[in-house]
């Protein structure tokens, strides 16, 4: 709140001037009844309605800007918050997502925080009020008749009771309402994500299931959330009215022994309601906060994870030449159960080295390590002949660009896919990119151009667009390293033949690395190697492996032969 001292201030006076006013309605209708209405005096009576009516106006108006000023603090506050989730999260190495479902991060980012923005519209400064009108209507009870007091607080002991039950048993029922939350957004977002599968292999019944067994779970938590709710208030009005019996009952003989006037007992009347309200209220507010604060430790288990690549270089030097060295690398995702086993491996500056090897081999894991998406557990990385966790994390990655086999493409239009909102790539640079890929044509076609709003995931486009969007987007950040993941395998073989002119020219004076599963894309490396169970098998040009008879030579046959067949 510490950037908001202005609102929460303002929120605090507002809060004294309310609990302060509070008791001033029924010390005016004492009043009024003793010395206006019993004595039938008129004139009297309507001057203090005129007050009565003044101050009510005055409570709307102070309550007025109360709400708001509440509300306003807990927006801006929540908006904070989630600009630094956001920011923690885009933070994280790769390794988090592939561990935690993202409908559960959706949930943290969005319904969590919501919650939590009610501590501050709803919850504390709430509480901190009720809590103040509450020992400014005892004080003035107290004040006027102190044994009355007494009487009217004689069920306190049991609501303070039922409150503490009530309260212990809200917390449990709230955590597990939030944990089913986030289950059926996990749930969700997985199952619209891959409708296609559902709807290709017919397994839309089975899916309904299992999402009716979430749905029922969720909709259990909510009412066994809901049942002590029904449970409590009823206690809570039986109390009221034990308070009210009591009242009536020793009131009724003060005044009839004259020890206290009428009024008093119609204003200790309307206190029941003015103490009982407020804590039926700070029941509600506490149950807001305990909400609150079941989110908010989701929350902090967020913000308080620390899966972040180590980024402590300092280096940025103004110009890569592209040398990759690797030096003994071992890694492994999952302990020590290792994707990559000693691999050494050097390509020299604007040379294109090419991966080869069988699904699982640790063709993609190579690539991976080298920007850094995930730590090698043992060895060295070079990049012109210095480690590369010497250099700047952003940096270093800023000179890799990736053309991956599964393209991603954002609810935006085609210009800003490219750019990815880049205000250093102009749109000259962008259509000229676009011609020497091979698709300016296609693009310009589409309604509005490269204004073309593409839907999610690239939707609307066919696989081979998206890729050539793909093949833009790396073009146009001029990077020093290429690295083609399987980047042809999308698209069909008159438009691969189209786009390999284009891809050998971004290739030129560059360092490139390609992996693919098509041999017949990389003859022309300058090497290939060919991994198996995360071991370098064989090493050369593409002749000199078919020489050697060995690994390549097989897969070479096996791919050709059946192409012939």
């Amino acid at each position: 709140m510490r950037p908001y001292k202005t609102i929460f201030w303002a929120s605090v006076v507002l809060t004294i001037l309310l609990a302060g006013v509070a008791p001033a309605l029924p010390m005016l209708i004492e009043y009024t009844l003793d010395k206006y209405i019993l004595k039938s005096d008129s004139t009297g009576l309507k001057w203090m309605l005129l007050a009565m009516v003044a101050l009510l106006l005055i409570q709307t108006i102070i309550r007025y800007y109360h709400t708001l000023a509440t509300n306003v603090l807990g927006q801006n506050v929540i908006r904070d918050i989630r600009i630094e989730v956001f920011n923690h999260i885009t933070n994280l190495r790769l390794k988090y997502f592939d561990n935690t479902p993202i409908g559960r991060i959706i949930t943290r980012a969005i319904s969590d925080l919501e919650t939590i923005s009610n501590i501050f519209s709803q919850g504390l400064i709430q509480i901190i009020g009720d809590l103040l009108q509450l020992f400014v209507i005892l004080g003035v009870m107290f004040y006027t008749d102190w044994r009355l007091t007494l009487i009217v607080l004689v069920p306190m002991p049991l609501m303070i009771w039922a409150t503490y039950i009530f309260k212990e048993a809200m917390k449990s029922a709230f955590i597990d309402v939030r944990k089913w939350v986030s289950n059926l957004n996990t749930f969700l977002q997985e199952h619209i994500s891959g409708m296609a599968i559902i709807q290709y292999f017919a397994r839309e019944e089975q899916e309904i299931k299992k999402f009716e067994n979430i749905n029922r779970k969720h909709r259990d938590a909510h009412i066994r959330a809901n049942w002590y709710f029904s449970i409590f208030f009823p206690v809570l009005e039986i109390i009221i009215a034990i308070a009210t019996g009591l009242l009536v009952w020793y009131g009724s003989k003060q005044i009839l022994s004259d020890i206290i006037s009428p009024g008093v007992v119609v204003a200790f009347l309307m206190y029941i309601n003015m103490i009982f309200r407020p804590i039926r209220e700070l029941i509600d507010k506490f149950n807001t906060l305990q909400m609150g604060m079941v989110s908010a430790e989701r929350i902090f288990d967020v913000l308080d994870t620390k899966e972040f690549t180590p980024n402590n270089g300092k280096l940025s030097p103004k110009e890569i030449k592209g040398k990759i060295e690797f030096k003994n690398v071992w890694f492994a995702y999952n302990n020590e159960k290792w994707v990559l086993k000693d691999i050494n491996l050097e390509v020299q500056p604007g040379e294109t080295l090419a991966l080869v090897g069988a699904t699982g081999a640790g063709k993609s894991s190579t690539i991976n390590i080298l920007s850094r998406f995930y730590e090698i557990q043992k060895g060295n990385i070079l990049l012109d002949n210095i480690d590369i966790r010497e250099y700047e994390l952003s940096f270093l990655r800023q000179h890799i660009a990736t053309v991956l086999q599964d393209v991603f493409l954002f609810s935006d239009s085609i210009y800003n896919n490219i750019t990815l909102n880049n205000p250093d790539i102009s749109r000259e640079e962008v259509i000229e990119a676009a011609k020497k890929v091979g698709a300016y044509e296609f693009i310009m076609n589409l309604p509005n151009g490269l204004e073309y709003q593409v839907q999610e995931r690239g939707a609307t486009l066919s696989a081979g667009q998206a890729q050539l969007i793909s093949f833009i987007r790396a073009l146009v950040h001029n990077p020093t390293i290429l690295v083609l993941d399987e980047a042809t395998s999308s698209i069909d073989t008159e438009t691969e033949i189209l786009i390999q002119e284009a891809i050998d020219k971004m290739m030129t004076g560059r360092t490139s690395i390609v992996i693919a599963h098509r041999l017949s894309t990389i003859q022309k490396a300058d090497k290939i190697i060919v991994f198996d169970k995360g071991e370098i098998k064989e090493t050369g040009t593409h002749a000199e492996l078919l020489s050697f008879n060995g690994y390549y030579k097989k897969l070479y046959d096996l791919q050709f032969n059946s192409l012939s067949v």
